[in-house]
């Protein structure tokens, strides 16, 4: 038995792990990722969004097979242990804590670029501080948060689906203009706003947290994904609606433009603090998610033994909560991550893809390996029809932790 210093104890239920999915799916991408996608494929975001929607529950299905059978904090960093052996586990934990340290420190200066753009780094700084007390608080305190921040956001949302639709400025023909950029443009904007869907791998890296996990999980990650599908499509036909595809494409900040353009200027504001508010949540649930993943290979001895203690009253991993956080400030505080997204993306699908490939050794019979098998290719497509630098440079981030680990095994033999 586990000693009861290391255990991290079970307070969440379904309801809990659906809202701390989607507050880290419906977050800030929504408010930024639908321009990129346009500029990439025109009107084809919207197919785009819908290939992104079926790796999307590939990877649910997988993870959440995964997750019941191995209801333990470190999500696939634990799967690929179990099943393909310590390097694959080692190499997505390495791919999600690099990844998603980024992207923490991306979304914290989302924050601070919407409450207040000339002092967006120390704002940034303010709000990693502030979620890190709320996370070593305890679980209970980050989920009645995160069921907050998702409420403001999926009424903001809301507002702007039915203020674009329901305006003289929105056009349904603008919804089939053409795609642009080909069948890449779509692949290119599948990858882009995959990275909005990835929240619900948060869900199974709590998997030691939730109760029951073996009915829990597999039941809380579809019902995240599908609410976050629902709401993402609904945005970006009433978005693409009023904007077009060329306009959208322009627009730095696309529901404030389109907001703006169906004449409700009004709403902008309103817009602006759902955005910081999103980014919030999302930087919320991403140092959850990375702190528990650093727990579990702290535990496994990949990183400093240190950071695998669970204090003895919050029952969180505080230390690592609290590493995550000194990282994640640093970055805030001195660069502006939001070009290593992409990079991000990166790392993002290749962990998945060691989850799909995890989930394939479950069982031999064809029609349980279709799911995995399309996730899995569906994954490799995407990563490689990223931008070229950040292809090559998250290549070059994976090789670096291919490398570290090749060291401490040749140590350990030696």
């Amino acid at each position: 038995m586990a000693q009861s210093g290391s255990e991290l104890r079970r307070t969440l239920g379904v309801g809990d792990a659906v809202v701390i999915g989607l507050g880290s799916m419906v977050g800030a991408g929504i408010f930024a990722a639908l321009g990129p996608a346009a500029r990439a494929s025109g009107s084809g975001l919207l197919l785009g969004l819908a290939v992104a929607a079926v790796v999307a529950y590939c990877n649910a299905m997988s993870s959440a097979r995964l997750a019941a059978l191995y209801p333990a904090s470190g999500g696939t960093y634990v799967y690929g242990r179990e099943r393909l052996g310590a390097f694959w586990g080692y190499l997505a934990g390495w791919s999600f804590i690099v990844g998603k340290t980024a992207s923490c420190a991306a979304m914290a200066l989302t924050v601070g670029a919407y409450v207040w753009p000339g002092q967006a780094h120390a704002v940034a700084v303010g709000a990693v501080v502030a979620l890190t007390a709320v996370n070593y608080g305890g679980m209970h305190k980050s989920a009645r948060l995160t069921r907050v921040i998702v409420s403001v956001v999926l009424a903001v949302l809301a507002s702007v689906v039915v203020v674009c639709l329901g305006s003289d400025a929105s056009d349904a023909g603008r919804l089939d203009v053409g795609v642009s950029g080909g069948a890449g443009g779509v692949l290119q904007a599948a990858g882009l706003l995959f990275f909005a869907f990835a929240g619900y791998a948060r869900i199974a890296t709590l998997g030691e947290e939730v109760r029951d996990p073996a009915r829990t999980i597999p039941r809380a990650i579809p019902m995240a994904l599908g609410v976050a599908l629902v709401v993402y499509a609904a945005v970006a036909v009433a978005v693409l609606s009023v904007l077009g595809p060329e306009g959208l494409g322009r627009a730095s900040a696309p529901l404030a433009d389109a907001v703006r353009t169906a004449g409700v200027p009004g709403l902008v504001p309103v817009v602006r603090v759902g955005a910081a508010v999103a980014a919030l949540g999302s930087l919320l649930a991403l140092i959850l998610g990375v702190s528990r993943t650093t727990l579990a290979m702290a535990r496994d001895g990949h990183l400093p033994g240190a950071l695998a203690e669970v204090h003895p009253r919050f029952q969180v991993p505080h230390r690592a909560e609290l590493a995550v956080g000194a990282v994640v400030a640093a970055l805030a505080a001195t660069v502006d991550v939001r070009g290593a997204i992409g990079f991000s993306s990166f790392g993002v699908l290749a962990y998945y893809a060691v989850a799909n490939a995890s989930a394939w050794t479950l069982s031999s019979a064809p029609a349980a390996r279709l799911v995995p098998v399309v996730g899995l290719v569906g994954c490799v497509t995407l990563a490689f029809a990223l931008p070229a630098l950040s292809v090559v440079v998250g290549a070059a981030v994976l090789g670096v932790g291919v490398a570290a680990y090749g060291v401490r095994g040749w140590r350990r033999t030696t």
